[in-house]
């Protein structure tokens, strides 16, 4: 079976571990050149995040975004922004009985904040 790695453009690839590091509760497993990879603490499961330096900024939506599910929103999304995160121009919504917060990491790549 493959494993599965999410890969995340960047132009700054150490702000952008220093964010997801402390945004996921992960570590950093490795570095090369303009990438850094991340990946759960020992013992615990999660696909890695491998950084990739770009030179090109973003310009549009990314197609694919991360959900972060957590038990309380408003808390996460707190510790989230005082990591850098912002919360987009979005209202907190609700869907299929769970609470949405859309947010940005440093470099404007979009993500959300699901109460479970």
């Amino acid at each position: 079976m493959p494993t599965l790695r999410l890969v995340l453009d960047c132009s700054d690839v150490v702000g952008q571990a220093r964010f997801w590091v402390g945004a996921l509760g992960y570590r950093q497993t490795g570095a090369d050149g303009q990438y850094i990879n991340l990946g759960p603490q020992d013992g615990a499961e999660g696909p890695h995040v491998l950084l990739q330096g770009v030179a090109e900024p973003k310009t549009t939506k990314i197609r694919l975004h991360l959900d972060l599910v957590v038990a309380d929103l408003e808390a996460e999304v707190a510790r989230l922004e005082a990591l850098g995160a912002v919360r987009a121009p979005v209202e907190p919504f609700d869907e299929y009985g769970h609470q949405w917060v859309v947010m940005t990491d440093p470099e404007g790549n979009e993500f959300c904040v699901c109460a479970n």
